[in-house]
């Protein structure tokens, strides 16, 4: 009996001293202040980033990106059936109907 509960002992510490040391590791990171000056620089311009792209739109657009960007479009929705007054970015929506289907008469299936 004790050499059951030794056993059961020894293999439940080896799980929870692998969960620990998973957790450690996963919250080590989100527990530390951001000391280092490339990092920080990354968050300010990801916080900064944040706040202009809003709506949906590109950030510090120019009048010549905004115009290169509607040109493609207009190519790809000219390639890919859109036309003028077509969102392409809506997901199209499939229609499947049944087809028709011969019915089967087994009675003159077994006479051939």
């Amino acid at each position: 009996m004790s050499l059951k509960m030794a056993k059961l002992l020894k293999t439940t510490s080896n799980i929870l001293s692998v969960q620990a040391k998973r957790n450690i590791g996963v919250c080590a990171p989100a527990m530390q202040k951001v000391t280092d000056p490339i990092q920080r620089l990354f968050l300010e311009k990801v916080r900064e980033y944040k706040q202009k792209s809003s709506g949906g739109q590109m950030v510090d657009v120019t009048p010549e990106t905004q115009r290169e960007l509607n040109q493609e479009l207009m190519k790809l929705a000219k390639q890919y059936g859109g036309g003028q007054g077509v969102d392409m970015t809506k997901f199209p929506e499939f229609k499947f109907s049944d087809p028709k289907l011969d019915s089967i008469d087994l009675e003159e299936l077994e006479k051939k």
